[in-house]
């Protein structure tokens, strides 16, 4: 601009000075990696390198020229673009004209490294050779957990496990002729499994880091040595993994076909140890090519997490394109889930349902509670396991359900208690447990533990369930008599049967009767259920059988980009006068109710996950490795400020609630 000055900066490349705009400096960045972590001589590395596309003639940001043929490109990167997809397309066009095999895009906070297999395909790899490799070094190279650890694609690379399968539909699963959802789980699910048969590496590896840990409290680069990510990164970084078991799913510069036959061995003994997800006969449909280049993008991801957030986006994804959104159930975001988790305080011993499961977020949450372990590839203690199998989920969409299989399989060390049932219609749940030979195969021991918590020995309408959490569908009305049939809130104030009810409202009493006296529960509700003048006899309803203990008022992004509409969390405590039953909870007609309205959401109008940042505006990552979602909800163990999880505890503990009273 005219009257100021321009910043400008020597390149290290071309030894001159350059205007500094963004991308330039994003490139001196790049091209000073080259040069120090790559080993690359400055006379091999060219910025603004010409491409010919016949008489048109283009320029790409920086190009490694091949070790024995100068004049070749052998690796292209492109930093202008800012998006992924536009920054493909480009190299897709620069390596096409120049044969260039390798190439990478980098937008200063993401980054991709790919193998060029032909003009079709462009292949994920790990990362880019060093000036003493060759691209076969990086293909081959003994791969483990702790490589898998240090190289994490969602970690070092910031992408989620969404964009990963954004950008294979964009590569070839959009035309692949397969059906994308079961082509993906079956990877994801084979991932899994090729993650928990190194939980002995992981073992060795959380020793290691834990013994570190109990050393000096100062280490010689100034970083104090507390539990955070990049501290774990580089005490992991020092272990030797020379015993470690090389992990199989990846593409290992075998033929495509031999990947193939590796990676149906791999989904094969995956169904067998994790049984009712897949049936038996069940094989990949995509074909070799495509299944190398799904295999190469998956591969450098970890999945086994404390947190479930970046399995449940994608699933997400890729349950709405099966239309789950037009039912009105959306998987909740786990800052929500984990803020009714500590309000409601599971504790050992108790049994938890979650009557509309989706990804069983609620249920495998509650698991970490009560055991104190997350979401790993270790093996659980049988004590843990007896909790585990007191945790139970059902839903009525056979996809969902299969999401929560998986995962509360892995939970609970190869048991589930995730039901495919609809929750609304229990009248017709004998039915098919007595009838459909494969439902029964599939989740008959889950369903004998489900009825031993029946009050009445066969009548499938009230249990004895310490706790509910639930995110009911809140879109559409049942207008079949028969349910209707089965619920007070079926019937208008003057006795006559509705002729259609809010599925939601019918979820309110339902999941009451799956609570013993004295049980808590939290469930997910439209704002308009605490404000319409026209639902206040379902406000009545509530209160006669449970004390409200809070209304949480969610924010309006907390569940874009499928719906904008205004949520609340209710928590109640069903009334109970007897300590014979259950905890208590005396019946009184005056008492405080805890009230709460999130001001942070941890979304933007969007939708789109928004991430705390460090002091100098880089994502911060927790001790797990995961970007931390910025919301008021709870601490994130201390990561976050206090939020309202933490004010309703002491709110709580000063009402003598009974599940805090003594904590």
């Amino acid at each position: 601009m005219r009257g100021k000055e321009t910043p400008h900066i020597k390149c290290i490349i071309r030894n001159n000075e350059v205007q500094l705009k963004p991308e330039e400096l994003i490139r001196q960045l790049y091209a000073t990696r080259l040069l120090n972590r790559y080993h690359y001589s400055p006379d091999r590395v060219r910025c603004e390198h010409p491409v010919n596309f016949g008489r048109e003639r283009k320029r790409a940001d920086i190009v490694i020229l091949d070790k024995d043929r100068p004049d070749t490109p052998y690796i292209i990167i492109e930093v202008k673009k800012p998006k992924l997809q536009d920054g493909k397309e480009q190299l897709r066009s620069y390596c096409n004209a120049t044969g260039a095999p390798i190439a990478v895009w980098t937008n200063g906070q993401q980054i991709s490294h790919y193998h060029r297999r032909d003009p079709n395909y462009f292949e994920d790899i790990t990362d880019i050779p060093d000036a003493e490799q060759t691209l076969a070094d990086i293909l081959k190279e003994h791969f483990t957990l702790k490589d898998l650890i240090l190289k994490d694609k969602l970690t070092t690379e910031h992408k989620s496990l969404k964009e990963v399968i954004l950008e294979l539909e964009d590569e070839v699963l959009a035309n692949a002729g397969v059906d994308v959802f079961e082509e993906v789980f079956k990877l994801i699910f084979t991932k899994l499994y090729d993650e928990s048969l190194s939980y002995k590496d992981k073992g060795v590896i959380d020793y290691f880091v834990r013994q570190q840990q109990s050393g000096p409290p100062q280490q010689e680069s100034g970083m104090t040595y507390d539990m955070d990510y990049e501290v774990i990164k580089l005490a992991a970084a020092s272990i030797s993994d020379d015993g470690f078991r090389a992990m199989e799913f990846r593409n290992t510069g075998q033929t495509d076909s031999e990947l193939k036959t590796k990676i149906q061995r791999l989904f094969d003994e995956a169904k067998n140890q994790w049984k009712g997800v897949f049936p038996e006969y069940s094989t990949f449909e995509l074909s070799d090519s495509h299944l190398s280049v799904c295999v190469s993008s998956l591969q450098d991801v970890k999945l086994f997490n404390s947190n479930l957030q970046v399995v449940d986006e994608a699933f997400e994804y890729l349950v709405s394109k099966s239309a789950k959104g037009e039912k009105g159930q959306y998987f909740t975001p786990r800052h929500v889930i984990d803020m009714c988790v500590k309000m409601l305080n599971p504790k050992r011993g108790e049994y938890m349902i979650d009557t509309a499961a989706g990804s069983c977020g609620f249920p495998v949450h509650t698991a970490f509670k009560l055991t104190g372990r997350t979401f790993t590839n270790a093996e659980i203690p049988p004590e843990d396991q007896e909790d585990v199998l007191k945790v139970f989920g059902i839903d009525f969409d056979e996809k969902t359900v299969r999401i929560s299989r998986t995962l509360n399989l892995i939970a609970g060390d190869g048991e589930t208690n995730v039901l495919h049932l609809n929750t609304l219609d229990y009248e017709r749940w004998s039915d098919r447990a007595e009838r459909d030979r494969i439902w029964i195969m599939t989740y008959g021991r889950g369903f004998d533990r489900l009825k031993a918590l029946r009050t009445e020995p066969e009548e499938n309408k009230l249990f004895t369930f310490d706790i509910l959490m639930a995110n009911p569908p809140f879109a559409g009305d049942i207008k079949e008599n028969r349910i209707l049939h089965q619920y007070k809130l079926g019937f208008k104030g003057n006795g006559k049967a509705q002729s259609k009810v809010g599925r939601d409202i019918l979820f309110i009493e339902r999941n009451l009767d799956f609570l013993k006296p004295g049980g808590r529960m939290a469930i997910v509700l439209p704002q308009g259920r605490f404000n319409n003048a026209s639902d206040r006899y379902i406000r009545d309803f509530i209160a006669e059988q449970a004390r409200v203990l809070a209304v949480v008022g969610l924010d309006t992004n907390t569940f874009k980009p499928h719906t904008g509409t205004n949520t609340s969390v209710l928590f109640v405590q069903k009334w109970n006068n007897d300590p014979s039953k259950g905890p208590l909870c005396p019946k009184v007609e005056d008492y405080s109710i805890f009230f709460a309205v999130s001001q942070k959401g941890g979304k933007d109008n969007s939708g789109d996950y928004v991430f705390l940042e460090n002091d100098v505006g880089q994502y911060k990552l927790d001790k797990n490795g995961h970007l931390i979602v910025e919301h008021d909800l709870h601490n994130h163990n201390g990561e976050l400020s206090d939020g309202i999880a933490e004010a309703f505890i002491e709110w709580a503990k000063s009402e003598n609630l009974s599940f805090w009273c003594g904590e």
